[in-house]
């Protein structure tokens, strides 16, 4: 539930009789596009429960504790591959032929404008790497969520994975670290800021039937920057969509990109972290196996999770 703030547009000479009719009231306008043109102060910054979404909703409160204490129960501890841009590949690739190695969620992308996404979705073979059922995440800039479209859009991917849902991630202003940069020098009045996301699945995965796997309508489709985001290359906010989303423990995220040290790329709990300038390089294959055949595959399900959960209308 997002809640902004009310922009009052009163104008007296606006109430005009027209056939007798008069309006009993001015009429409520929250044009905050037309505000940010005129004041420089984006949309975004009017949305007044950024820090906590859910105030006023208990049942959702109870339903995001019980689902950050169990995916913090039930997660191996961070992880760290510290490799460059041109051995990512064959990293992977060594994974998936010799160690026998598999992910349920893959995370490809951060929020910086120098990825090469591309070319690693032309040349790894993902659908070796993702298991099935699997979730693959994929996020870009505004500028280049177009060209990673055709992509998936073409017919050899989309017989792999099927686009499902489209995630947004928004900066707060052009003073945040994940503001991106424009496609060229040139001012603009306009400017697209927001951050995309497309997750893909392998195989089968119902709503209805396949809550053991995915616990849908816990997180919404927008996520908007807080004051507490730490400076770095992922906001925490992206790997909780996934780990809210999934109930998998095996998570890779591939950063393709040199993100430097006045962008840190942190580990988190849960997730084997692949990328250039990842601060912790601890990841070893033959031991991650071991410690997810010690917590398990997937988390565990829990009946009151479940019933805080909200559920999608059931058609007639």
């Amino acid at each position: 539930m997002i809640k902004v703030e009310q922009n009052y547009n009163r104008d007296s000479d606006s109430k005009i009789k027209v056939n007798g009719f008069r309006p009993a009231k001015d009429v409520l306008l929250n044009d905050y596009s037309n505000h940010y043109i005129h004041s420089g102060s984006n949309p975004q910054s009017h949305v007044t429960n950024i820090e906590n979404p859910v105030v006023g909703y208990p049942k959702l409160q109870k339903l995001f504790e019980k689902k950050e204490n169990q995916v913090a129960e039930y997660a191996t501890r961070p992880l760290g591959c510290k490799v460059s841009i041109d051995k990512m590949v064959p990293t992977l690739n060594k994974w998936i032929q010799k160690d026998k190695l598999t992910f349920d969620v893959i995370m490809i992308g951060c929020l910086t404008d120098n990825q090469f996404i591309y070319p690693l979705l032309t040349q790894l073979p993902l659908d070796k790497l993702v298991s099935k059922p699997g979730f693959l995440f994929i996020w870009a800039s505004a500028h280049k969520i177009n060209e990673l479209s055709k992509l998936l859009n073409n017919e050899v991917w989309a017989k792999k994975f099927r686009r499902s849902e489209e995630l947004v991630f928004v900066p707060i202003d052009k003073n945040s670290p994940y503001y991106p940069g424009l496609v060229d020098d040139d001012d603009t009045l306009v400017e697209k800021v927001q951050w995309h996301c497309w997750m893909c699945i392998t195989g089968t995965v119902r709503r209805s039937t396949d809550g053991h796997l995915i616990h849908c309508n816990v997180d919404t489709d927008l996520n908007i920057e807080t004051s507490e985001t730490q400076n770095g290359a992922v906001p925490p906010d992206l790997y909780k969509v996934a780990e809210n989303f999934s109930t998998a423990t095996k998570r890779l995220h591939i950063i393709p990109a040199r993100t430097g040290w006045e962008t840190p790329v942190r580990v988190r709990p849960g997730w084997v972290v692949m990328s250039p300038d990842v601060m912790l390089d601890n990841f070893d294959p033959s031991k991650y196996k071991t410690d997810i055949d010690e917590i398990g595959s997937h988390v565990p399900f829990n009946e009151e999770i479940e019933s805080l959960r909200p559920k999608s209308p059931v058609q007639r």
